[in-house]
């Protein structure tokens, strides 16, 4: 058969094998982790997947052969008074049993493995890591992003830098709505709640820059909510931390408070500052709760994206 002679839509599908290269290549960011949690969330995503084809493929099969068996003019042994098996009966209800035992015990190691409040995959890493973990607080608003370093005494607004190899822990709260904190190759997504803590933790295991942003819709700046993840060597952690701590801008509440109006990061503006209010993370969760901290959204923010005020008031 020349080529002319095979149809189109015949000839596309042999590109359908492409699709299985797809973990190949760094732009799907879930098939290609550079952090333990993301990795050990792969792991998991696999065994799911090849243990459901243990079910899919023999019944495929299975499907294919009483087709072929039965067909009109095959002549094949017609048993009508048949009604039970007992050979089917342990097939049937013996193979699913085992199955779900099998996923129930890998869902159960998995979840604690990567548990945001506990990940036991962090904490065995740590027992072996020299360097203590990287505390790091995590404030979002609308709509921006603010990484604290308390012990540093510094913070950055749309950066995150982390040293690889050492066990990062965050603590995360809102200013206004919910978002979500998701770094798809180096830790799984968790919910940023106004007025309430979530945690997560991560271990980067390459230097690299990553992409980090809000999974969740919260309002007109949403798309532009992102932040760099940039993780570096011990040394260059150093070098960044002192660089932050030569800014001029001093994070009190009367500062953060100028911070947390809404904005849009068109720009993927970094800010530094220096001088961090001591538990400025707990001040914002009280006022959050007291309902000071309340701004409310223009509309010229969430109506027209090609406004002059809109441009005026974005990063």
């Amino acid at each position: 058969m020349t080529r002319k002679k095979i149809p189109g839509f015949f000839r596309y599908l042999a590109l359908l094998p492409l699709l299985f290269l797809g973990g190949c290549s760094s732009d799907f960011w879930l098939f290609n982790p550079k952090g333990i949690i993301a990795q050990t969330e792969l792991y998991y995503m696999i065994v799911d997947v090849a243990i459901m084809l243990v079910i899919i493929v023999p019944t495929i099969l299975f499907t294919v052969w009483v087709m072929i068996k039965y067909r009109a003019g095959n002549n094949a042994t017609h048993a009508p008074k048949w009604s039970h098996s007992n050979a089917l009966e342990v097939l049937v209800w013996g193979v699913p049993v085992v199955i779900v035992v099998v996923l129930a015990v890998y869902s159960y190691i998995g979840t604690h493995q990567v548990n945001p409040w506990n990940p036991t995959i962090v904490s065995e890493h740590a027992k072996y890591s020299k360097a203590k973990p990287l505390e790091v607080d995590v404030i979002t608003t609308d709509w921006q992003w603010l990484f604290v370093y308390p012990s540093q005494n510094v913070a950055a607004s749309n950066e995150l830098v982390v040293p690889v190899d050492r066990p990062v822990n965050f603590r995360l709260t809102s200013t206004s709505v919910t978002n979500n904190f998701f770094i798809p190759q180096i830790v799984g997504q968790v919910y940023v709640m106004p007025g309430m803590r979530s945690k997560q933790s991560m271990v980067v295991q390459h230097i690299g820059e990553y992409h980090g942003f809000t999974a969740a819709l919260s309002g007109g700046g949403t798309s532009w909510m992102e932040f760099k993840v940039k993780a570096v060597t011990e040394a260059d952690f150093n070098a960044w931390v002192s660089k932050a701590q030569q800014s001029t801008d001093k994070l009190t509440y009367t500062t953060f408070k100028t911070f947390a109006k809404p904005t849009i990061n068109t720009g993927g503006k970094v800010q530094y500052f220096t001088d961090v209010l001591p538990d400025l993370f707990g001040h914002v969760i009280k006022n959050v709760r007291d309902g000071k901290l309340l701004y409310k959204t223009p509309m010229f923010l969430t109506e027209n994206m090609l406004s002059n005020e809109f441009k005026q008031h974005s990063n």
